[in-house]
């Protein structure tokens, strides 16, 4: 069956353009570097110890004085993998439980806290696999950390940054976010909880922050808005994880367009591009996919994927893999049978041309707003703006709606989408076109460029041979 499977799949990972020995799963060679830096299964500190190491760097000068604390996620609720918050891994890299990070801003003493490492813990690496502690000795040199305590120490390491008071005391306020989260869902989801009067948890950043103000007298100064500053300009590093994502998503997404045809139903679309992104490198999805189908297609964030795809409508797949702890985002409309009937092919094409014209409008000293205007201008043209009920533009980095202020001037290095759609319920049909830019000194690059989005590709593709096709003929 292997040998099978592998006889039937390799054909349809190539991209178009792509050589044959590039191929994802190719006998010949290894599997491209770029979306498989963590093949060897050995420790791994995010980007880099110089990666994360400078942006401690950057946040002590923006933050000037004081102490800053914040503490990683600890293990699981539920039978699942860990994953670390957004910003705590930005700080130190650190994909492990039972972390955190104490900074003197003054001084630059930094104190990594790490699980004790204790005869129990072995126990549990038994059931868990690694966990990192304080006696794991490679752990300072792969975190560029020269303090590493076991985390029965932070409070005693705390009291002595903090002394008798008068310090400043700075943690991150913003919710907690892992994989597949954003900001803009988690806070609304945690200030409810806080509201119900059957429930009242504060946020564990709240929480956090009051035990801290307890403690020590001292109410924490958020150090979010700094935060969210520093990550609006991506590294060279942070834009080589966002290739690799872009890449990943390219490829499921190619494959989902070639598997497509009627009587399939969306959870097989889901699936594919669940498998595809994985097996080219991703941790997982970073939001639930949006593959809607008929009407579905004019629900926004649609999530269900359980209605079978019929003659004569078109689908609309909004799904993008993490990569390294950064996201994408694409989306692509197209007709499940292969052919854009007159009325899918006018709002298609109105549509990649407003696309086309939010592109355009990409340089240096503007802003997100114009560029959704500029969007919005090109459907007015085809008298269609009044069916975009949404803005085109959001940042996207660790989060897929990432942290930043939308009304910035846009500057080379910042990165977010341009995605015009249109969705006329009457007729059941929605199309969105969405990829992701990198803002450059001359204007932008489109990270997500390796998925067509011309009409004619588009229907090209469908017609062609897929994964799932492949599988179902095996099967016969």
């Amino acid at each position: 069956m292997i040998a099978l499977l592998t006889i039937l799949l390799v054909p349809s990972l190539q991209t178009p353009g792509s050589a044959d020995s590039a191929r994802p799963g190719s006998q010949e060679r290894e599997p491209q570097a770029s979306l498989a830096r963590q093949a060897d299964g050995s420790p791994v500190c995010g980007l880099g110890r110089d990666f994360h190491a400078g942006r401690r760097a950057l946040l002590r000068k923006e933050l000037k004085h004081g102490v800053f604390v914040m503490r990683g996620l600890p293990a699981t609720r539920d039978y699942r993998s860990f994953h670390q918050d957004k910003v705590f891994w930005y700080l130190t890299g650190v994909e492990s439980v039972d972390a955190a990070l104490v900074m003197d801003l003054d001084s630059g003493r930094e104190v990594l806290f790490l699980p004790d490492g204790n005869p129990g813990l072995r126990g549990m690496e038994r059931w868990e696999g690694e966990i990192w502690d304080s006696e794991d000795e490679w752990v300072s040199e792969l975190t560029g950390f020269a303090e590493v305590e076991g985390e029965s120490r932070l409070l005693e390491v705390l009291d002595e940054f903090v002394g008798e008071g008068g310090r400043v005391l700075w943690t991150s306020l913003a919710p907690h976010v892992e994989l597949g989260g954003s900001r803009d869902r988690a806070g609304p989801h945690d200030r409810r909880a806080q509201r119900d009067p059957l429930d009242g948890r504060p946020s564990r950043e709240g929480a956090f922050s009051a035990a801290l103000d307890a403690r020590y007298g001292v109410v924490p100064k958020g150090a979010s808005p700094y935060l969210d500053r520093m990550r609006l300009i991506k590294t060279d590093e942070e834009v080589a994880a966002l290739r690799r994502a872009a890449s990943s998503g390219a490829l499921a997404m190619i494959e989902a367009i070639r598997s497509t045809r009627p009587g399939l139903g969306e959870w097989d679309l889901d699936a594919l591009m669940t498998w595809m992104q994985v097996r080219t490198g991703a941790r997982g999805p970073a939001y639930h996919a949006i593959v809607g189908s008929g009407p579905n297609s004019c629900v926004l964030h649609y999530s269900s994927s359980n209605r079978r795809m019929r003659e004569g409508e078109v689908v609309l797949i909004d799904y993008g893999p993490e990569v390294d702890h950064y996201t994408t985002d694409i989306t692509r409309t197209w007709p499940v049978s292969g052919s854009f009937d007159e009325r899918q092919a006018e709002m298609y094409d109105a549509v990649l041309a407003a696309q086309m014209a939010g592109i355009d409008a990409v340089r240096p000293g503007t802003t997100m707003g114009a560029v959704t205007n500029a969007c919005r201008r090109s459907l007015a043209q085809a008298n269609l703006s009044h069916l975009m009920p949404h803005g085109a533009c959001h940042w996207v980095g660790l989060e897929v709606h990432d942290a930043g202020d939308n009304s910035a001037r846009l500057a080379p290095g910042m990165v977010f989408t341009i995605e015009p759609g249109v969705y006329d319920p009457e007729i059941g049909v929605g199309i969105r076109i969405e990829d992701v830019v990198l803002v450059t000194p001359e204007g932008c690059e489109v990270l997500t460029a390796g998925v067509p989005k011309e009409r004619a590709q588009l229907e090209a593709l469908v017609r062609s041979s897929g994964i799932l096709d492949r599988l179902d003929d095996a099967e016969d």
